[in-house]
């Protein structure tokens, strides 16, 4: 799938399979191609090039109203002069569902999305939480195959917007409609999907599962977009993996290519005191700060080659001033099992 805006890639041959029952998130910074995508999918959108299919049909011609798509749009898009009831009914009546069949579905389909009882209401009289389950309950009361969601929670706040997530992820697995989700925020990848595909400008970086995505991103993009990440150079001598000239202990299979970049995220490392184990990465570094975070505390410390990187560990009770403080010269490891080596393919830190 191409698009392109003048000289400007939207979709930059866009290559991906979506299971059926599936819930898919379309995860990449502002830019990135993700609702683009979405909007092709759900027939807003004509593209350049390539080809759409749902199952065996090819779609790509077919307009929104015959595609057969529910749709949540990042404001909702509820009719503010209907009742709750009235916009739910709305799809229904479009589709020429007789009134008792209308109304019977329209009561379902808010006890789904536990708002029982809220029919009556006016738009205005709701929050922004119900607000979002309306129209959750509009885009699944007629049962499409597809659910298509765009960015739905950016506007809650972090304690509702945390809750709706799980939620929502409950919702699918009780439907088993196939979802696909659009969203710049990498927790609410992780916490909601079955797969996340990694979009940036235009292309596609890497699909998975979302452990696979954190655990082993496939490009210093991925790796720096999803998480917090440091990189160290690291360079492949024969059959070894060496950094700064000394071997790198390493279990994961090595990417192919001469230089490499060795991950180093901060919940992973830890601070090393006394002999250091042959399955520990060992690296030398000056502590430039220390936070206190409550549950954790952050420890900002820059390598002997100038790399700046941070450790998070869970603060142990009576402990916190012990642990030493800026101009400290600390060691700082990596187990084996978590160095995990990438390419080196020049690009930057991701936006």
């Amino acid at each position: 799938m191409t698009k392109t805006y003048g000289r400007v890639h939207a979709l930059d041959q866009v290559d991906l399979d979506i299971r059926s029952g599936e819930f898919l998130t379309l995860l990449g910074p502002s830019g990135s191609g993700k609702t683009t995508l979405l909007m092709v999918l759900a027939g807003f959108t004509r593209p350049d090039s390539g080809s759409l299919k749902f199952g065996d049909t090819e779609v790509i011609r077919m307009p929104p109203h015959r595609r057969d798509l529910g749709m949540v749009f990042q404001n909702y898009a509820l009719f503010p002069h209907m009742t709750v009831a009235g916009n739910i009914a709305y799809p229904l009546r479009l589709r020429g569902i007789g009134r008792a069949e209308r109304e019977a579905r329209v009561v379902r389909a808010l006890e789904t999305v536990q708002l029982g009882g809220y029919g009556g209401r006016r738009i205005d009289q709701l929050s922004g939480g119900q607000r979002q389950r309306v129209a959750l309950a509009r885009a699944i009361v007629f049962e499409p195959r597809i659910l298509l969601m765009d960015e739905p929670l950016s506007a809650l706040d972090k304690k509702l917007r945390d809750r709706m997530q799980i939620e929502l992820r409950h919702l699918h697995e009780q439907l088993g409609m196939t979802t696909v989700y659009v969203t710049h925020d990498q927790r609410e990848a992780l916490t909601m999907s079955d797969r996340i595909a990694v979009i940036d400008h235009g292309r596609l970086m890497q699909l998975g599962a979302p452990r696979e995505i954190y655990d082993r991103p496939a490009n210093r993009f991925v790796a720096d977009f999803i998480g917090e990440s440091a990189f160290l150079p690291v360079r492949r001598k024969g059959a070894e993996i060496l950094c700064a000239g000394r071997p790198l202990a390493t279990e994961s299979p090595a990417p192919e290519g001469e230089k490499l970049l060795a991950i180093l995220r901060p919940e992973r490392l830890q601070l090393l005191d006394g002999s250091v184990p042959p399955e520990i990465n060992a690296f030398p570094a000056t502590v430039s700060e220390l936070v206190y975070q409550g549950d954790s505390f952050l420890m900002a410390a820059r390598l002997e080659d100038g790399t700046e990187l941070t450790l998070r560990d869970v603060v142990r009770r009576d402990t916190f001033a012990e642990l030493p403080g800026p101009g400290s010269a600390v060691t700082l490891g990596l187990h084996a099992r978590d160095t995990v080596l990438i390419p080196d393919d020049g690009a930057g830190a991701a936006p």
